[in-house]
């Protein structure tokens, strides 16, 4: 399991009792077990001080709930629904925005895709943290978000640092930017060698669908089969 980096200061432990502070939090999520999995984990309020006020499945639910709640933290995942979580950031900018009581935001993602990281980080997100972490550390990172830090999976935290040392965006992919979100996720599984059951359960998806998924990419590269694919995520520093 990966642990949550902070810049300057350990996490700070979890253990809360009823009494004292408390983070109101909205899941967005488009995959109802894995939402399920994290309330029953975190959402234990007089234990873990996690108080989960909402749910949502797609950009507009995500927008609609966290406007009604005002959440002090959002757990954002980022490839949803209706444009992604970087959608949703844009959508909630004046709430991110509100000097007295702002919403923030953490992603909670399968990927660890730099531009992934980077884009949800630019778009107004506080940190980034794979859905490797246990539940004691993305109950720290949570309130550590409330408090205003940043906090990222260890080896994120280099993709924001390179990112943003840089003044040059970065090159424009038009093979790659062709993939859906969804479609890039499974070419970056198949790269690193995971079989279509491994794919399907990491994704919370059917074979089915990570066969179409598959033939997909293969159509939209103009590439064979996945040892073509694997070679060409590689070459572009995909896996």
């Amino acid at each position: 399991m990966s642990d949550p980096t902070e810049a300057n200061e350990p996490a700070e432990p979890t253990g809360r009792s009823t009494g004292e502070r408390r983070v109101r939090v909205v899941l967005v999520d488009d995959h109802r077990m894995f939402r399920t999995g994290v309330q029953a984990e975190i959402g234990r309020t007089d234990e873990t001080g996690v108080e989960v006020v909402g749910e949502a499945a797609d950009v507009d639910q995500a927008v609609t709930v966290i406007t009604a709640t005002r959440p002090e933290v959002v757990l954002l995942d980022v490839h949803l629904p209706g444009g992604g979580g970087v959608e949703v950031l844009r959508r909630c900018a004046a709430l991110m925005a509100d000097a007295a009581e702002p919403v923030r935001f953490l992603a909670l993602s399968v990927s660890d895709a730099a531009e992934d990281v980077i884009g949800v980080i630019r778009g107004g997100a506080r940190g980034y943290v794979t859905k490797t972490i246990t539940g004691t550390d993305l109950v720290a990172s949570i309130f550590r978000v409330q408090e205003g830090d940043a906090v990222f999976s260890p080896r994120l935290a280099g993709f924001v640092l390179d990112a943003f040392a840089s003044t040059d965006a970065p090159p424009v992919d038009e093979d790659l930017d062709r993939l859906t979100q969804r479609e890039r996720e499974v070419l970056r599984l198949i790269a690193r060698g995971y079989a279509y059951k491994e794919i399907a359960k990491q994704l919370f998806i059917s074979v089915k669908t990570v066969e179409s998924h598959v033939s997909a990419v293969l159509r939209k590269l103009q590439l064979s089969n996945r040892h073509e694919l694997t070679r060409w995520a590689t070459a572009r520093r995909l896996v």
